[in-house]
């Protein structure tokens, strides 16, 4: 397959082939071979695929919410090449045998993908690092979608055990006993008001998650552990992370900020209702710019979905019932794509957040970029093609979205390691179910 005059992320133009799964050649121009593909890229951008890593597929235990062939289809629609997936399943992966539950079922998937180890009181971390884990975590400082919250001390062992083993960690940073019940208390409970939002964001506030990042920072410099931080919300907790980064030697210190975090704020909770509640929750508009100016200027390492797909039904509950998260895999790169049509971020700095940073610090050295002996995960956009989301349209099993409305941009073709999973050029079609273990060996 050869993709002739696509535009790259940095501005060249580019001829690129692909062969056997691989990126073989970028050059200026390139000879069709006889009987190639040849792909008309002028007036596209050929852009490497997004590594998202963290999503709730949902499987094993919830596929009435999600499932591995239902997320992976979301994800290779939007442009997303490879997906971690987090342990709050039902089991939990925890074990060496609920590993091997979840890995089978991804089986499924479009696109590649890696499974992360979970940490609770039970865990085995021997029979989960006998294991391709892609990471530990994420591990919950305080309950979430799960309740997998645990204390300080466990957490403390699991970096430890995580730290001899070589494997990074993931962590869910928000501190319970700083957690506001009175919050919850209050009148005005409904969907479709802003006082689920705002109540939501003062029963766990800002002063929760920094203090938790800044007790996972902490810990994590005593056990000389690579660490990621979850869906940071707030400047504050970015900027802990980015100066215990500053201070570190060859440990890497890094965080991610989701595209609701991103791109939502308090002032969108009368549109959401309970469909705006997730954790951490949406903060103050004031926080949401200040926090855009961090992943403007470089401070944020990565941006992940946490992409958490709950039912219509399930969310249209009370705030006390209404379970945390929203979906985003199909979103987040048509989102920032349409953030960069409106000069707010540049199409270089989204190839970073979404790809080459996090395949660098999670170590897959063929993902993330379009160069020669890397993987051909490829996405072809038109950035002229800008659309409005519709959660009518999405891939996901929930068919509904917190960003209805905004402008996006959505590809017209998709690869994983040269396999075509999304075509949008006419129609929608995908392919089959190419994903692999991106830890397991070859």
């Amino acid at each position: 397959m050869l993709f002739t005059a696509a535009s790259l992320a940095d501005g060249r133009t580019r001829d690129v082939r692909v062969t056997d799964g691989e990126i073989t050649a970028v050059a200026e121009s390139l000879d069709a071979d006889t009987g190639e593909t040849v792909i008309d890229a002028a007036g596209r951008h050929l852009l490497p695929g997004a590594v998202d890593v963290h999503v709730h597929f949902r499987e094993p235990g919830f596929s009435h919410k999600e499932t591995w062939a239902t997320g992976s289809r979301a994800a290779a629609a939007g442009g997303v090449t490879t997906v971690v997936d987090q342990p709050n399943t039902t089991p939990p992966t925890t074990t060496g045998a609920a590993f091997d539950e979840k890995a089978g079922l991804a089986r499924e998937s479009l696109v590649d993908y890696g499974v992360n180890g979970g940490v609770t009181a039970d865990w085995d971390p021997e029979s989960l690092f006998d294991r391709p884990v892609f990471a530990l975590g994420e591990v919950f400082l305080a309950d979430s979608t799960g309740e997998m919250g645990i204390e300080t001390e466990l957490f403390e062992g699991a970096l430890a055990r995580a730290s001899e083993a070589g494997v990074p960690v993931t962590v869910h940073a928000e501190d319970a006993t700083q957690f506001e019940s009175a919050a919850l208390d209050e009148a005005g409970d409904g969907v479709g008001r802003a006082a689920p939002v705002d109540r939501w964001s003062r029963y766990r506030p800002a002063a929760a998650e920094v203090a938790a990042v800044e007790t996972a920072l902490a810990s994590a410099a005593t056990a000389d552990s690579q660490v990621h931080v979850a869906h940071t919300s707030t400047p504050e907790a970015v900027d802990a992370v980015a100066a215990a980064d500053r201070a570190a030697d060859d440990r890497r210190v890094t965080c991610e900020v989701t595209p609701h975090h991103l791109l939502l704020s308090r002032d969108d909770g009368e549109r959401l209702g309970t469909y705006g509640r997730m954790n951490p929750p949406l903060r103050s508009e004031s926080r949401r710019e200040a926090l855009y100016e961090r992943v403007r200027d470089g401070t944020v390492d990565v941006i992940a979905t946490d992409h958490a797909p709950h039912t219509t039904t399930e969310k249209e509950a009370t705030l006390a019932e209404a379970p945390s998260g929203v979906p985003g895999v199909e979103t987040m790169l048509p989102l920032l794509l349409g953030e960069v049509t409106a000069d707010r971020l540049s199409l270089e700095r989204v190839r970073d957040l979404v790809a080459a940073n996090p395949a660098e610090i999670f170590g897959l050295p063929r993902k993330g970029t379009v160069a020669p002996g890397t993987d051909a995960d490829l996405v072809l956009v038109d950035l002229d093609a800008t659309e409005p989301v519709r959660g009518d349209r999405r891939h996901t099993d929930c068919g509904w979205t917190p960003f209805e409305g905004r402008t996006a941009v959505f590809p017209e073709l998709t690869l994983v390691r040269g396999s075509v999973v999304y075509d949008g050029r006419d129609g929608e079609t995908f392919g089959d179910a190419v994903g692999r273990n991106v830890r397991a060996a070859d």
